[in-house]
């Protein structure tokens, strides 16, 4: 699955829109200074509830901060229960 990005350098976010362009599910973070973000939301419509959505999203966010070398910093309680969870994330949090 390919997730959409935008980011303005204050904020950012990966996506996923629905064949009328409305948003599905995403994954937002702002900028803390240069090298890290701030995974401050995580949302996934009912539709796609229970099929790894927001895994998947989370991993893309922190594959972009393996590729910038950014640190993540958890205030999604979503981001932060993996965090704890998994340990493959350990490199990336801050």
């Amino acid at each position: 699955m390919q997730f959409k990005h935008v980011d303005n350098q204050q904020k950012g976010v990966f996506f996923l829109n629905d064949d009328q362009s409305n948003r599905i599910a995403e994954i937002s973070y702002v900028w803390s200074g240069e090298h890290k973000i701030i995974a401050d939301h995580t949302w996934v419509d009912n539709s796609l509830r229970g099929q790894g959505i927001a895994r998947q999203l989370l991993d893309t966010l922190v594959d972009f901060a393996r590729e910038k070398k950014l640190k993540i910093v958890p205030t999604c309680s979503y981001v932060d229960v993996m965090f704890r969870r998994e340990k493959s994330y350990a490199d990336v949090i801050a």
